[in-house]
């Protein structure tokens, strides 16, 4: 009976104990492997998995004191471990998944991804989850097993992107003369790159526009600041160069049904 009583004592502080210590290991590696420069998503995917794997370690041993002979012990695991892996089998994906995504690097800590239609910067990958913040603020869990097997937009893994606008001349607008304006507005701004040049092209001629594309390169850092710059520009100085932009049919008739 003390006997019993002991390794339960015995029991108790090595699952306290080690509980606190698998904790305090995840910690350590984690700030170990952030001094050394390692991959973000790497960081806390192994943090993860040691604290993990530790605590699985500590629970066995706990079990071992307490009298249960390892080879029983083995067998029920054994067989809760079948019935465990079926009933959460999508967990499992996950796990794969997270290591596929740490393996393969498709996207990486601080990228910007759309995929799941969710489009947000990746600020952790998980064991079994990536987290990624919104432009508005709100976090989303993706479980990594369908991230890992879903197609995805990767927007900052390349360092420059293409951005493309159109913008739509009025009838009767002299487009030579928009194409210099455009160009020129391209020039002056120092964020265009100079390779590849950009481009300018009569895109389409409908009933209510003439539509002109407009291509050109930026830093990824810079895309979206190139993009509306740009916009706003057109907005503002187009009329002062003797150019109108075009109405719309609906944009028409709403003007006549206010006069």
């Amino acid at each position: 009976m003390v006997r019993s009583g002991s390794n339960l004592l015995i029991a108790v502080i090595i699952l306290v104990v080690g509980w606190w210590l698998a904790g305090w290991s995840g910690k350590a590696i984690r700030k170990i492997l952030t001094k050394s420069k390692t991959d973000a998503g790497l960081v806390t995917f192994l943090s993860s998995l040691a604290t993990i794997s530790l605590k699985i370690l500590v629970i066995i041993t706990t079990v071992t004191q307490l009298g249960v002979q390892m080879t029983s012990f083995v067998a029920i695991l054994g067989a809760a471990g079948l019935a465990i892996g079926m009933a959460f089998s999508g967990t499992l994906s996950n796990f794969a998944g997270g290591v596929m995504i740490l393996l393969f690097k498709p996207f990486k800590v601080g990228d910007t991804i759309l995929t799941q239609t969710h489009q947000g910067k990746v600020v952790e990958i998980q064991i079994f989850y990536t987290y990624l913040h919104t432009s508005d603020n709100k976090v989303v869990i993706l479980p990594n097993g369908l991230v890992a097997n879903a197609s995805m937009i990767n927007f900052t893994k390349e360092k420059k992107r293409r951005v493309d606008w159109t913008i739509s001349l009025a009838h009767g607008e002299d487009y030579v003369k928009a194409h210099t304006v455009i160009l020129q507005y391209l020039k002056d701004d120092q964020r265009v790159l100079k390779e590849p040049v950009p481009f300018i092209a009569l895109a389409a001629i409908t009933a209510d526009s003439i539509d002109i594309t407009v291509r050109a390169w930026a830093k990824t850092d810079d895309f979206w600041k190139v993009y509306f710059d740009l916009n706003k520009r057109v907005y503002e100085e187009f009329e002062q160069a003797g150019l109108s932009l075009a109405i719309s049919a609906d944009a028409k008739k709403t003007s006549k049904a206010t006069k």
